[in-house]
């Protein structure tokens, strides 16, 4: 769940703090043991043991880098959890392991081609580790000393650091004085200086000064005075993506592309030789490959020219793992006359994994709702809980869920601190499911307009008399 601090208004009274809860923002990851069991409720999850299990297996193959150019499919009706476990595997994969999450229909709507778009999407999905060799000097500031000029336009000043084994005195200029004033560096920090940039990293307080202060930040970091050498030679890894090298590279869109969003297409030749720059890294062990994960939901509004190039994209060197959600079963393939499940065309389901995705019981929409209603600090009666369980089943998942908010603000319109079942009952009369509405319109079709009374010989049409001029 992602909070907004306060915000004061211009008269300067303080307004509600704003919160935003998302659809699954109680997913902590997919709910395994270390032997890829899935629990029965554990990190936000609930059920589906087998789809979570196979994802699961799916994140230790990622994390290995052994599954990278392959395709995962999760299969399964409407409000079955296929997006949940989505995150859930994002959740699980290593921190700079690129997850880039993509709906088929942004595809049709980018300044681009589709091809572009998906190429881009791809290349994002991939990471380029560089290892670089720093030269630092690492250790506790033992004194900072700033001298300046009578007119206070240049300063010049003594930086006094130490390790356990050893102390050294440096001459400081403007630059690097403004640079520990901007890090708020002082007495007793432990900092690590880039020679080469000149910038400095403050990595803590030392432990030898942890008793010099009563009250201290709950942020405040205590580590250890550095041994042996002040200046030593430190390894720094860098991830970037290779949509990142793309832009960096592109002379039409520079670096501040990356910032604007506005990448635009990007020329074949420019990729081919990053791309060929980048095999050099590898081989030269400077840069290693890191296949992430791109997840496409709603796969079956993709057209067929866009499912042609996946089947090729998948099979290019450079290559993450693509993982489809879809909520059809046998449709039309989008671009053809031809209907086949989940509306991915024969050739790509052969080549993927497919996950299949199950309704809930009874109990696991009980478990559901109770840890959405957490997530939402919405108090609960257990027979409210179990009216909304029944509404789960009847209608659907997604139906109940919406059900909680409203419930919570008819609950505290009568100053209760707890949803009742008369709160569940008020809010389920006000807002109907996709059933009731249905059978409202097949009662009432008359009264609406609809595809019929525009098909040519219709009736209704015909009754419509066509103004002519005189």
């Amino acid at each position: 769940m992602a909070s907004m601090a306060p915000i004061t208004a211009p008269t300067g009274t303080s307004t509600q703090a704003l919160e935003r809860i998302g659809a699954h923002s109680h997913i902590r990851g997919l709910g395994l043991d270390d032997q890829l069991q899935p629990k029965p409720a554990a990190q936000g999850l609930v059920g589906q043991s087998a789809a979570r299990r196979a994802a699961g297996v799916v994140v230790k193959l990622v994390n290995d880098g052994r599954i990278a150019g392959r395709a995962v499919i999760l299969a399964g009706p409407p409000g079955t959890g296929k997006t949940a476990i989505a995150m859930g595997v994002s959740r699980e994969l290593s921190e700079d392991l690129p997850f880039v999450s993509l709906s088929a229909s942004e595809v049709f709507s980018l300044e681009m081609s589709k091809t572009e778009a998906l190429t881009q999407a791809f290349r994002r999905a991939i990471g380029v580790r560089i290892k670089e060799e720093k030269e630092v000097v690492e250790g506790e500031v033992v004194e900072i000393i700033v001298d300046r000029s009578l007119t206070g336009a240049t300063k010049t000043g003594k930086l006094t650091v130490k390790t356990t084994d050893m102390e050294t005195v440096y001459d400081l200029g403007q630059k690097m004085i403004d640079s520990l004033q901007r890090e708020k560096v002082s007495a007793g920090d432990v900092i690590a200086i880039d020679k080469a940039s000149g910038r400095i990293t403050k990595l803590g307080r030392s432990f030898t000064r942890a008793r010099e202060y009563d009250a201290m930040g709950s942020d405040t970091r205590f580590v250890q005075c550095p041994e042996g050498e002040l200046q030593r030679r430190k390894d720094v890894v860098h991830t970037v993506s290779l949509h990142e090298i793309d832009v960096i590279n592109s002379r039409t869109q520079g670096f501040l592309a990356l910032f604007a969003g506005d990448t635009g297409e990007i020329k074949p030749e420019l990729r081919d030789q990053i791309n060929v720059k980048v095999g050099e890294w590898r081989e030269e062990g400077k840069a290693d490959i890191v296949p992430g994960v791109l997840f496409i939901d709603e796969i079956h509004m993709l057209d067929v020219e866009c499912f042609s190039f996946l089947n090729r994209a998948l099979e290019s060197d450079l290559a993450p793992l693509v993982i489809m959600a879809s909520n059809r079963g046998l449709t039309r393939v989008r671009g053809t006359r031809y209907r086949s499940p989940h509306g991915v065309p024969i050739d790509l389901l052969d080549r993927a994994l497919i996950i299949q995705t199950k309704p809930y019981s009874a109990e696991e929409i009980k478990e559901i709702l109770n840890i959405r209603a957490s997530e939402e600090d919405v108090d609960l009666e257990q027979e409210a809980l179990s009216v909304l369980t029944r509404i789960g089943g009847e209608t659907s998942l997604r139906y109940a869920q919406l059900l909680i908010t409203t419930a919570s603000l008819a609950a505290r319109r009568r100053k209760a601190a707890r949803v009742e079942v008369t709160d569940v009952r008020r809010v389920y009369s006000l807002f109907i499911d996709e059933r009731r509405s249905t059978t409202y319109l097949e009662e009432h079709a008359r009264e609406f307009m609809g595809d019929v009374d525009f098909e040519e010989g219709s009736t209704t049409a015909a009754a419509v008399p066509m103004e002519t001029s005189a």
